[in-house]
């Protein structure tokens, strides 16, 4: 489920949310932009390590239409930078990258394991500088 934020988007010292923590059911739902300002996907969940409980990938929808042939992209949580003002995530790919980056179907997504698709997917977004969550 989806929650609307209510807050009145105020932020706290130096462009940091009001409020810095969020359920993950909230961070569910975010819209994501390119650094362009162009909405390019939203969040549709998060990936968290069990034994670590580090946040390993934001999974984003993109592509598609209505919800038909929508591929879901694990994007290195480390990419994502919170912009206050539009209420969303910001990370430096285009389309064009995310059209290239590993992505899934739904059901691929199903009691995913990434120990055979990490090395491809940080290896595609090793120019942005990420380390991987593992290590």
């Amino acid at each position: 489920m989806v929650h609307q934020d209510t807050s009145t988007g105020s932020s706290g010292a130096r462009g940091r949310p009001e409020h810095p923590l969020i359920p993950a059911d909230r961070v569910n739902g975010t819209d994501v932009y390119n650094t362009g300002g162009e909405k390019i996907g939203k969040v549709e969940d998060v990936a968290i390590e069990k034994v670590s409980g580090k946040v390993a990938y934001a999974i984003m929808s993109f592509g598609g239409f209505l919800g038909i042939g929508e591929r879901y992209h694990p994007i290195p949580w480390s990419l994502l930078r919170y912009d206050v003002d539009k209420r969303g995530y910001v990370i430096p790919c285009d389309r064009e990258a995310l059209e290239n980056a590993p992505s899934f179907d739904a059901e691929e997504l199903s009691g995913w394991d990434d120990g055979d698709s990490r090395d491809a997917i940080y290896a595609h977004y090793m120019r942005y500088g990420v380390n991987p969550y593992w290590v």
